[in-house]
């Protein structure tokens, strides 16, 4: 049985905000005034209290000045929790949004009831509308992460309780992470203040076959290997790319470098081995490449230790990412002969490169189904889409029949993930300080 935690949102939430804060600062103010007038009502003879003479007492210059004070500590507590308690307030607004969510789509149940007479004794022949019932759903912030937990009951508003993806996500600003089916019971887990949760370069790590990319975002390549990025000009893509290859190389893996527009990734035949950006010496390199998947495929089977489901890394083996920038611009320059020769070595890779421990990183502008046919483009469970890119584009990217909705927004990095569980979800790359020389740093590593 699924065990539902949080706050249980109620039908007179929606008015939650003003309620909370509202009964909150007026606490502070009575307080705040009490704290100056207690002697006075401590010693005040209640026996022959009279309320004008009360009053007349009040209108003093300490009296006001008092109210200004309860007033002006008012405004500075409000101001220190919104500045030192944002998160709670959020929260607040998020349960406030739920309630309204239900009451203004009508999935709510109600019965009429007879209002009571003024008079108890003379029966009454008005009646109001009351809710009879109300979707339980359930509301609890932990770790950066919502989870929004809605009771399925097999009742008319099942469909739209169980497809509440876009509603949360525009609705509370947040990003779905994933969406978990319990019994009775579907859970939301949305990631709040995505922006929040992005890292620096010198935290991007990788460790035991996985590579963190986010505070909460990893690409487990030993479980869902080669990853294909998208992303025009200025999106940042080229900055992630150099993000990897110097994280990856802080491991023992083995790199291959292609930049067939030998711009940026090309400057690095500076400072490492194997970076092509020739037709020629990029082709024989997928063929190396390719070549040595298929030995150590074979010599696998002959080491010790081998044993039947398990990858490169249970033999201590390193691994190798080929990593593969403009591949669209680059199979563009190719002659039909040449197309299929290297997409029947890429597909071989993608398909079979995941227990020897050979890893494909595929970028471009735009993933063209062209390129990537016959069900290369699938084997990708790693996929970033960043910067401005078209409904189409994203289509091509994610699937067109992916229930998303994309937004735009002018942050360099920023862009949609697809981590391998078919929720997209949004992603900002590595920050990387200005002063950061990746030659330099890359070079050090290489060497």
């Amino acid at each position: 049985m699924f065990k539902h935690k949080g706050k249980r949102i109620k039908a007179k939430d929606k008015h939650l905000v003003s309620h909370v804060f509202t009964s909150s600062l007026l606490g502070v103010f009575l307080f705040v005034l009490l704290l100056f007038h207690w002697k006075t009502i401590v010693t005040m003879e209640w026996q022959t209290f009279q309320l004008d003479t009360f009053f007349r007492q009040l209108h003093t210059t300490y009296f006001w000045g008092s109210v200004l004070t309860a007033l002006f500590v008012c405004m500075l507590v409000g101001f220190l929790y919104y500045r030192y308690r944002y998160d709670h307030i959020k929260q607040v607004i998020h349960r406030q949004k739920l309630a309204k969510m239900v009451l203004e789509n009508g999935w709510y149940e109600t019965k009429q009831v007879t209002k009571e007479s003024f008079f108890k004794d003379i029966p009454s022949d008005k009646t109001k509308e009351k809710i009879s019932h109300f979707p339980k759903i359930y509301y609890r912030f932990e770790k950066g992460l919502l989870h929004i937990q809605v009771e399925i009951t097999l009742g008319k508003y099942q469909e739209p309780l169980l497809n509440l993806e876009k509603k949360l996500e525009s609705g509370l600003y947040c990003e779905l992470v994933s969406k978990e089916l319990h019994d009775s019971f579907v859970e939301y887990i949305l990631l709040y203040d995505t922006i929040a949760n992005r890292i620096s370069i010198e935290e991007v790590i990788a460790q035991n076959g996985s590579l963190k990319l986010m505070e909460s975002v990893y690409w487990e390549y030993d479980k869902l290997p080669h990853m294909l990025i998208a992303g025009g000009t200025g999106g940042g893509k080229t900055y992630f790319i150099l993000t990897l290859i110097e994280a990856l190389l802080k491991t023992n893996a083995k790199l291959y470098i292609l930049d067939p527009k030998n711009a940026d990734l090309a400057d690095l035949t500076t400072v490492m081995s194997d970076v092509h950006y020739k037709k020629e010496d990029i082709m024989a390199c997928i063929d190396q490449f390719h070549e040595s998947m298929m030995a150590r495929s074979e010599e696998m089977k002959q080491m010790e230790g081998y044993k039947t489901g398990e990858n490169y890394a249970y033999l201590g083996l390193s691994p190798h990412f080929l990593i593969f920038d403009e591949y669209v611009a680059f199979m563009e320059l190719l002659t039909s002969k040449e197309n299929t020769a290297v997409l029947s070595k890429l597909k071989q890779i993608v398909m079979l490169g995941r227990q020897a421990g050979f890893f494909l990183v595929l970028a471009c502008q735009r993933p063209d189904a062209k390129y990537l046919g016959d069900g290369i483009r699938d084997q990708f469970n790693f996929r970033v889409a960043l910067g401005r890119m078209s409904e189409l584009g994203f289509g091509m990217m994610f699937g067109s029949d992916v229930q998303k909705q994309f937004f735009l927004k002018q942050i360099k990095g920023r862009g949609y993930i697809d981590k391998g569980d078919s929720v997209i979800s949004e992603f900002y790359t590595p920050l990387v300080p200005n002063e950061h020389d990746f030659l330099k740093e890359i070079g050090k590593l290489a060497n």
